[in-house]
């Protein structure tokens, strides 16, 4: 996974997402998943001749588990201990995890994030999975504090579109809030590696559609993907996010998988394309965790 992290910088993809939770396999256990980040970027700057592009902007996030939620500095320990396994002197962005819409949570941990910018150790803050209704309460929050909400996290792909659907995008659009959408290629199922005949091994979080109902999604991708030069059904569904205004972070285990994300990059679907993508996408609906 070291490969995709250069490929990703050599070709000018410089957002890394983490968790404090993301680990286990391979990687090993709670914090792990920052710590082969920090050996990443650890090794491509000590590398002779270190990728050519932008800085890494690192976004890590904080999970507000029920015991934190009595605590004010639950997370500011948290962040302290991401920063350290990062290596790094501050977090370009920290985000709350998931909303715990309990104890008058979403206000505390919005004050949280504030403390978290004071401290230095954030340079900027945002929340993942939050409804409408909580971003705008996170996002009063922080500005009687002076900052702004910089971005909201959740799941959103052709498979699932809710965020759109449900006024969720217009409402961040208005508020200045940038849209982050996980699992955009719906763990794989949008790659046009899987049919109902080859389906993927493994656990696979969201994945509750039937490929009887995802095949005509895919193959509209491949359709349109020939139509713009041949590229990947992959590589048209997360070009259908950015003409969304999203930012899309879809994974990669390897340098060859890394290229292939960034030929989703400079080129744009027509109007008419979206509007075909919009009409075949699936709506989708709310797992635990996710309000938004």
């Amino acid at each position: 996974m070291s490969g995709a992290y250069r490929a990703c910088l050599a070709h000018g993809c410089n957002l890394f997402d983490t968790a404090e939770s993301y680990g286990g396999g391979l990687l090993g256990g709670w914090g792990s998943s920052e710590r082969f980040l920090a050996a990443c970027m650890r090794e491509g700057g000590e590398a002779a001749a270190a990728p050519p592009g932008p800085a890494p902007v690192i976004v890590s996030k904080y999970i507000p588990l029920p015991w934190r939620l009595f605590e004010p500095r639950c997370m500011m320990r948290a962040l302290q201990a991401t920063v350290s396994r990062l290596e790094v002197e501050a977090v370009d962005v920290y985000l709350v995890h998931s909303p715990v819409a309990t104890f008058n949570s979403i206000k505390t941990l919005a004050s949280s994030l504030a403390a978290a910018v004071d401290s230095g150790l954030a340079r900027h803050v945002g929340v993942s999975n939050y409804s409408e209704a909580e971003v705008r309460e996170t996002h009063r929050v922080l500005a009687e504090a002076g900052l702004p909400l910089a971005a909201n996290q959740v799941e959103f792909s052709l498979l699932h579109a809710l965020p759109e659907r449900s006024g969720l995008l217009d409402a961040c659009s208005e508020l200045g809030v940038g849209v982050m959408a996980y699992s955009p290629l719906a763990m794989g199922r949008l790659s046009g590696k899987y049919s109902a005949a080859n389906k993927p091994r493994g656990a696979r979080r969201f994945g509750d559609l039937p490929f009887e109902r995802i095949q005509p999604v895919v193959d509209l991708l491949a359709r349109l993907g020939r139509q713009h030069g041949g590229k990947t059904p992959a590589q048209v569904a997360l070009n259908w996010l950015v003409c969304k205004g999203a930012v899309p972070i879809p994974g990669a285990k390897n340098a060859a998988q890394a290229e292939a994300n960034t030929g989703a990059l400079g080129w744009r679907l027509s109007g008419g394309d979206v509007g075909e993508l919009d009409e075949a996408a699936v709506e989708g609906s709310l797992k635990l965790g996710q309000h938004g």
